[in-house]
């Protein structure tokens, strides 16, 4: 079994390499959920498919479907002479670690968590910042002072993003209640929609009016609920305020395709380096969605309020918990 799985994976990253005597060879490796999430690791695919547009350069690719692909592709893509290898998520970082050693003259950039490796780069947000701000909207835009969080894989990371919701909700009022449910503590957390949905009719139930998804392919099921109530809902990674016009009220933005277009372009130019690379609201590396498609549920002055609230936050006026630091 082990060895048709790992035929399995070598053919798969075989199918997409192109020409491997390319002087520079980027390369990616989603985790489960798939490129197109329409989140996490979609974002992470928009960012290699603007370096691929911008440089006419081709990237290897691997979708991890299952944990135990997770080194095995990381490693094949190594051997097979990648430059630079982007491994999205922080489940990736055993992998990375393990391979990295292995190949000491490939760079690795991991999304979401670090590594201290001498040819690792670890990227890391400050999703609590963005969430701080998405709270705020919740609150300003919630009628029953109550709102709602469904986070994904139970997990620091997601408390996190909950715990910079809370404190932006409360910020703009003390008293508002916040729910708060996960999905569940596998990898399997980030694609259950249906799982999704029902916890957001649930929250709806409860007297929930606005619910931030930060649960990846999941969040999918949470956005059609509320559309489907008439509630509002926000998401996350990517701006998914499209997905349905007049319930979404905001997306909080984080850049992974900044980090993977940056990693890839770095590499090739010669000024990628190795260590801890942290991305705020300062560095505008997670942000608050403003488009056409929520411009009517964003007054001007809530839009102020949380512009103000950005502003603190960068010089320091405003202080957000990060939960990943205190435990």
């Amino acid at each position: 079994m082990k060895c048709r799985l790992f035929a399995a994976v070598a053919a798969a990253i075989i199918g997409t390499t192109g020409d491997a005597a390319a002087e520079f060879v980027p390369a990616i490796v989603f985790d489960t959920g798939g490129k197109f999430d329409k989140s996490f690791n979609e974002a992470a695919y928009n960012g290699a498919e603007r370096f691929k547009t911008e440089t006419g350069i081709a990237y290897r690719e691997f979708e991890v479907a299952q944990v135990s692909q997770r080194e095995q592709a990381i490693r094949n893509i190594a051997r097979r002479g990648a430059t630079v290898v982007v491994a999205v998520g922080f489940s990736q970082a055993p992998a990375v670690g393990e391979v990295a050693r292995e190949f000491p003259d490939t760079k690795f950039t991991l999304i979401d968590a670090a590594v201290d490796l001498p040819n690792v780069q670890s990227v890391i947000f400050k999703e609590h910042e963005g969430s701080f701000l998405v709270g705020m909207a919740a609150a300003l835009a919630s009628k029953t002072g109550k709102i709602g969080f469904i986070g994904g894989m139970d997990i620091p990371l997601i408390r996190k993003f909950f715990v910079g919701y809370t404190e932006g909700a409360k910020h703009v009022n003390p008293d508002i209640v916040v729910l708060m449910d996960m999905i569940g503590t596998t990898s399997a957390a980030w694609n259950n929609p249906t799982r999704g949905g029902e916890l957001a009719n649930s929250q709806f139930d409860l007297g929930a009016d606005v619910i931030y998804a930060a649960a990846g392919g999941t969040g999918i099921g949470v956005y059609q609920a509320a559309n489907d109530r008439g509630k509002l809902a926000i998401g996350v990674d990517s701006n998914q305020n499209y997905m349905h016009p007049g319930t979404m009220l905001t997306s909080m933005i984080k850049r992974v395709d900044v980090a993977v277009h940056d990693a890839f372009m770095s590499a090739k130019d010669g000024t990628w380096k190795p260590g801890v690379v942290v991305l705020g609201l300062k560095e505008d590396g997670v942000g608050f969605a403003f488009d056409e498609h929520n411009r009517n549920l964003i007054s001007p002055v809530m839009e102020a309020k949380i512009e103000q609230a950005r502003k603190n936050i960068i010089t320091g006026k405003i202080q957000v918990t990060d939960y990943t630091a205190e435990n």
